[in-house]
């Protein structure tokens, strides 16, 4: 133990375990093209619940642009996609038959990106809470990061279903920043579309946004406070927004 620290400790100066706590930075991520890329098992559940009802299937690059709000957002598009849209009873049956499909096969194809890993460790080096603020259904997303050896990082996950609210409503951040026991001056959003974009707007908090996942709006037109091209840029963008906890 440092000298200093012992010293403060005698002397009765220490920081309260809760408000230690409150203090670490918070880093709230997005799951779909930001964590992982999970564009083809997304497509093929969406084109075989397409092609279940007489659809034409949507090709993977058209998919990367109509995922952002969930699965059942992603069914309206595609219907959209390839014909008329699709009426709320249709897409009831879709959603249900889309979630069961999903579920059989969420990690078939599904990576999480370039240096993720390296970055996650090294948020937890820097004692960062983290947590996972997705449109994806929460039962789905927990069952995928467990799939992919990182749920251990984001003791919460706030999904689609969890709260009455999605992204880019700003509760759903501010959920899990009350969950996590952080600060909202603290936090940052890290996601991949104008979903992530526009709720850290909303929540007040900066966003880190990647280049490189599912987004309908162009990157440069997000106005985020960051864009990096790869994770090995994502310390000096944290550095940038939260210099009192990552900074030189």
């Amino acid at each position: 133990m440092p000298a200093g620290t012992d010293h403060a400790r005698q002397a009765g100066f220490h920081t309260p375990p809760g408000l230690a706590r409150m203090s670490r930075p918070v880093i709230l991520f997005d799951l779909d093209g930001t964590l992982a890329d999970t564009a083809a098992d997304l497509c093929e559940t969406l084109n075989v619940i397409l092609e279940m009802h007489g659809r034409e299937r949507v090709p993977e690059e058209r998919v990367r642009h109509l995922v952002g709000g969930g699965a059942r957002l992603l069914l309206e598009r595609g219907y959209r996609e390839t014909g008329e849209p699709a009426s709320e009873e249709a897409l009831d049956l879709s959603f249900h038959e889309f979630i069961d499909y999903y579920g059989r096969h969420i990690a078939d194809h599904t990576k999480l990106w370039p240096g993720m890993r390296d970055q996650l460790d090294w948020l937890s080096e820097h004692g960062a809470l983290m947590a996972v603020c997705t449109n994806k259904v929460e039962g789905l997303s927990r069952k995928l990061l467990e799939m992919l050896g990182i749920d251990h990082y984001f003791p919460v996950v706030i999904g689609g279903d969890t709260l009455p609210v999605k992204k880019p409503d700003p509760e759903h951040l501010f959920e899990a920043i009350r969950q996590l026991g952080g600060m909202r001056e603290n936090a940052v959003m890290v996601g991949d579309s104008e979903t992530d974009v526009y709720a850290a707007k909303n929540a007040g908090l900066p966003c880190i946004c990647v280049s490189f996942g599912y987004t309908r709006v162009p990157v440069a037109e997000l106005d985020a406070e960051a864009v990096i091209d790869h994770f090995n840029e994502f310390p000096a963008a944290l550095a940038k927004l939260l210099p009192g906890h990552f900074g030189n």
